[in-house]
């Protein structure tokens, strides 16, 4: 009896799958007994082939406000390494680090971004932090240099921007929202640092190109965050709006991008010495020295734009949000600052100012900026625990397979920081409390990966926190609730740092 020519093609597809699946079972197989490793846990599911399931608790947690809460409850549940399956992708979820110090450093070329550019592409472009390979490489190279100590020392940008910050905040003790203010704030001395022009979001009028600028960046960037989260489900959502704030950022950068390249074309690809040296740095001139691709100088601008500004703005709002529930540790920073005696803090004053760096270290640790990251698998590889009854054994990741490391989570593991771990105590940073977290602690990253202006968040930040505690003596929370989360690509709070500023006595 003849078989139909559909049955045999049909029998031939399954055959080639099987013994694919066979062949790839066996090569998985071999791979883990040459690296001893042993099965993860899993996270408990009803169903793992899809996942349906685990993908609808995550959107619930998410539309909720308690990603972070629901995260930090599987760890405690599930220990410090786990796998689960989301949409028939297979996650392995890690808060230990040693695990986090292979995917980011010594297991560095196993790993890559995956679908980040993708996700992040529309609105920024191909820059240092959607690249990969060469790519990325080629894009460090050209910011790097832009991030050196003379540049992130130069504080007279910031002082305009925080006496125009200062100028906001009532003085007859109604409430503000900080949060809006320090958003607008690292928005106007980012762009100036980038552009050698600040959008002025803090004072441009409402309908301006730069009020639309910052608008439509706010915008584009928040939706990254979702897009990121429900990866290829994107494509079937409406994106008019977000690609229409894409397309208005896009041409108001490249407007700047033009008259850079217009002001600086004489200039010689074989000479760097060959610009004048310019009266103030500006990031766009001294990229267009290494390369004079309109496209390239504009998407690493928004790469760094998108950095450097939500990183500042949400590590100064974590920080007046305790300031104003913890009166003591406001009296201890006021007294450190008022050491100054009202003299505006230099660079190395700011270094010097102890009590200062443990607040922020501590901010950063209870409320890490990027409070989740991941990697995806370019090959088969291993992270070196999770795998085993005792989680001491090295574990299997396939190609493909995604590695989330939990930040936040990781930050307050009792083990590396203490009993106390979920207290804001500033003083554990201390030299005599010798705390010592390792990649147990990472607020900007860590590998060849580390964020290149984090000096430049630290700085900026310090500066502000500095010059608004010598022009207000106290402040007081106008918002009672509890902290919730507001996820994009960084963490905000959801309700913002509502508060009443007390003038100093004149």
């Amino acid at each position: 009896m003849a078989y139909p020519v559909y049955a045999l093609a049909l029998a031939g597809v399954t055959l080639y799958f099987v013994v694919r699946g066979a062949a790839s079972y066996v090569a998985a197989y071999r791979f883990k007994k040459a690296h001893g490793c042993k099965p993860e846990r899993k996270l408990p599911q009803s169903e793992r082939i899809l996942g349906v399931g685990n993908y609808r608790i995550q959107r619930q947690a998410f539309k909720n406000h308690r990603i972070l809460i629901m995260a930090k409850e599987r760890f405690q549940a599930n220990g410090p390494t786990f796998s689960s399956v989301t949409l028939g992708l297979k996650f392995f979820h890690t808060i230990d680090p040693e695990n986090v110090k292979a995917l980011l450093a010594t297991n560095f070329g196993d790993f890559g971004l995956g679908v980040r550019y993708k996700t992040f592409g529309p609105l920024l472009g191909r820059g240092i932090f959607t690249s990969d390979g060469v790519a990325w490489e080629h894009s460090r190279a050209l910011v790097r240099p832009s991030f050196t100590r003379t540049q992130v020392a130069d504080l007279d940008t910031f002082e305009a921007h925080v006496n125009h910050l200062i100028s906001k905040i009532p003085k007859d003790r109604s409430t503000v929202d900080l949060q809006t203010l320090f958003f607008q704030l690292t928005l106007d001395s980012a762009t100036e640092f980038l552009f050698g022009e600040s959008v002025n979001s803090l004072g441009s009028m409402e309908g301006s190109d730069q009020h639309r600028f910052g608008t439509a960046f706010d915008y584009a960037q928040s939706k990254i965050g979702n897009r990121d989260r429900l990866d290829w489900l994107t494509s079937i959502f409406a994106r008019s709006e977000f690609d229409r704030a894409c397309t208005f950022v896009h041409a108001f950068v490249d407007q700047i991008v033009y008259r850079v390249l217009e002001k600086t074309k004489s200039y010689d690809a074989e000479k760097v010495d060959s610009f004048d040296e310019p009266e103030r740095y500006v990031f766009l001139e001294e990229v267009a020295k290494r390369t004079r691709d309109p496209k390239q100088l504009r998407d690493e601008s928004l790469n760094i734009l998108l950095a450097g500004r939500d990183t500042t703005a949400s590590l100064l709002s974590h920080t007046f949000h305790v300031l104003a529930r913890r009166p003591d540790i406001f009296k201890k920073l006021k007294a450190e600052v008022d050491e100054l005696e009202g003299k505006k803090p230099t660079y190395e004053t700011l270094k010097g100012m102890k009590y200062l760096k443990y607040v922020l270290n501590e901010s950063l640790r209870i409320y890490p900026v990027v409070p989740g990251n991941a990697r995806f698998a370019n090959k088969p590889t291993t992270l070196p625990r999770g795998g085993g009854p005792d989680g001491n054994s090295p574990i299997y990741i396939p190609k493909g397979g995604v590695v989330t490391y939990n930040v936040a989570t990781m930050h307050t593991r009792k083990d590396i920081y203490g009993p106390d771990a979920d207290e804001f105590r500033p003083e554990r940073w201390a030299p005599e409390e010798g705390l010592r977290p390792g990649w147990g602690y990472l607020p900007f990253n860590g590998g060849p990966r580390i964020c290149v202006g984090q000096q430049f968040a630290l700085t900026e930040a310090s500066y502000t926190i500095v010059r608004l505690l010598q022009e207000f003596d106290g402040i007081e929370s106008r918002d009672e609730t509890p902290w919730t989360e507001k996820l994009a690509l960084t963490m905000a709070i959801q309700t913002g740092v509502q508060v009443s500023m007390m003038p100093k006595a004149t």
